[in-house]
């Protein structure tokens, strides 16, 4: 990452920045030269209290890191302090900050030209009345590591149950939580998550109604935020994040979303604009523009082994998602018609001017491990449409046994299979078009410019776990997929039926696996994260799984282990 030479002094701007046609709020940004004051205040008057969301920090570098909170009044003075130690007596850097409510009294701090691989405290003060924060702990980088800890999720849904999983990793081991998106959901209270079995946590959505304003969206963040699990998973590690479609409106896409009506619910373009400023005033990141605040998309060079790419296939460059009903005509699937619309050169999920960037900085690359940190599955994952059809029906036991059955005998070249067994099989189409199934021209631009690389590329959003090995469509192996389960969204066990049971979901699991090529590993029903670990010989994946969100005692399982190297 760039350093950044803006002194403290001049702090961006105070109000919100303009550019691109959006408003984010900037981070404030201290270097080392900065002419910081040491307040003089009494340390045994300060209570932890009016910081009611904790601390956090985001995208370190070996030079940087973002420091953030958030005060309870607009106009105070904070004094912010970074140390080497946990009893602040080795200060670092320190400053002091006005709370604005233009920015929700939220405060991001860019501490840059700071020494590699730090261990850092941080805390804020308001002696306006002897506030304090809690402490929170973050890093910076080292330029030359031999291993690199990454805790990977996404999909957090706070009225689906209690956020365990965040605990769990504030508690692992790992150097950094990497979030791939659908951060909060923007439904209604009472709406998707909500059960009849987790309506006794009273953790239903506030507004209650579904977001579309500034404020909306904010109150939205103060909720999740109010986390005790999710605080302590900001407080004890740095979060690197991108944006999925949750964040503004499910399905997102450049121009609209599917859960955005603009007749009821007025202009996509102003939703989006609130959605994306209280974005980046609670999940502040380095911006890799200074002329266009929305490009999210950036990448993160850990001790040079790890070339971490953060992707927005959601947002900058994506075209409408097909829809595959739109392909059903009154004498059956119009496969040429999709097919034709699914192969459409000008359709993309990232846009041109990302797609050369991602380009560029695979090619410029010359670290071990090219990884994509986005948010949507990359594998290909074709399925029976007779299996896409019968979800939730009550022969979708029997329909999975007998087209697993005929996958077998194809397999082992069983000669008395007939055409209409074989067209069960192999008359398949992408269960999810609003993943890179749904524009494979990028995907296939992506791998033909990879040169021999192999990358590893990480995904969320589906709230399950998959292991995919990655392949062109010349067969060619390019590498491998590791997506994690959610942090509490319900995953496929809310689509086989009301009566699926642990023995179905099993089968359903092993079905999958047998009728998708490259697919090595999927969990349908579990919640977690992965934990991986990269090395100079190897990267290890480790799917690891709560047991419950519905007590704050819960226990964690691994429940599958790749090393790939």
């Amino acid at each position: 990452m760039k350093t950044k030479k803006n002194t403290r002094r001049n702090f961006i701007q105070k109000a919100l920045m303009a550019s691109g046609g959006l408003i984010l709020a900037p981070n404030f940004i201290s270097c080392r030269d900065d002419d910081d004051l040491k307040v003089d205040y009494d340390e045994s008057l300060l209570n932890v209290q009016n910081f009611n969301y904790g601390v956090a920090s985001f995208d370190p570098s070996s030079t940087s890191v973002i420091i953030w909170t958030r005060f309870i009044n607009t106009d105070v003075e904070i004094i912010w302090e970074v140390s080497t130690d946990n009893n602040f007596n080795s200060i670092l850097r320190t400053g002091k900050i006005t709370t604005e409510s233009s920015r929700d009294n939220t405060l991001a701090i860019e501490l840059t030209e700071l020494e590699a691989d730090l261990k850092l405290y941080y805390r804020f003060i308001s002696t306006t009345d002897n506030s304090v924060s809690v402490i929170g702990e973050t890093i910076t980088l080292p330029t030359d590591a031999t291993q690199a800890k990454l805790a990977v999720c996404s999909c957090s849904n706070y009225q689906a149950g209690l956020f365990n999983v965040y605990d769990a990793m504030a508690n692992s081991d790992a150097d950094i939580i990497v979030h791939l998106g659908d951060y909060f959901y923007e439904y209604g209270a009472g709406g998707y998550g909500s059960t009849a079995e987790n309506a006794f946590l009273n953790r239903f959505h506030e507004p209650a109604g579904e977001i579309i304003s500034l404020d909306d969206y904010r109150t939205r963040y103060k909720q999740y935020r109010s986390d005790a699990s999710l605080q302590l998973a900001h407080q004890k590690k740095p979060f690197i994040c991108v944006w999925d479609d949750h964040e503004i409106a499910n399905d997102t896409y450049k121009e609209g979303a599917e859960n955005h009506d603009e007749a009821t619910e007025g202009s996509f373009e102003v939703r989006k604009q609130n959605a994306l400023q209280a974005y980046s005033e609670f999940l502040p990141f380095s911006r890799i523009s200074a002329d266009d605040n929305s490009i999210i998309y950036r990448s993160v060079n850990i001790g040079n082994l790890v070339n971490l790419i953060l992707m927005d296939t959601r947002l900058i460059g994506r075209d409408k998602q097909l829809n595959i009903t739109d392909y059903v005509t009154a004498t059956g699937f119009d496969a040429a018609a999709f097919q034709t619309a699914l192969t459409d050169p000008s359709r993309s999920i990232l846009g041109v001017t990302q797609r050369d960037w991602v380009l560029s900085e695979l090619n410029s690359s010359s670290t071990k491990w090219q990884v994509l940190g986005q948010q949507v599955l990359m594998g290909q994952m074709y399925i029976p449409i007779e299996l896409l059809t019968s979800f939730g029906l009550p022969e979708f036991g029997t329909i999975l046994t007998e087209l697993v059955t005929i996958k077998l005998r194809l397999l082992n070249n069983d000669p008395t299979l007939t055409n209409e067994e074989i067209a069960r099989i192999t008359t398949a189409i992408p269960y999810n078009l609003d993943a890179w199934d749904g524009y494979p021209i990028d995907r296939e631009i992506i791998y033909a410019g990879l040169n021999g690389k192999k990358i590893v590329t990480f995904a969320g959003d589906t709230h399950n776990a998959w292991q995919n090995t990655l392949k062109a469509q010349n067969g060619t192996e390019v590498g491998i997929e590791l997506a994690t389960s959610s942090i509490s969204s319900p995953g496929f066990e809310t689509y086989l039926g009301a009566n699926s049971s642990p023995e179905l979901i099993a089968g359903f699991q092993e079905a999958l696996i047998a009728l998708i090529d490259g697919l090595n590993y999927f969990d349908a029903s579990k919640r977690g994260y992965m934990m991986t670990t990269f090395t100079t010989s190897d990267v290890t994946s480790e799917w690891i799984f709560v047991d419950t969100l519905l007590s704050e005692s819960y226990t964690t399982e691994t429940g599958y282990t790749l090393t790939y190297s």
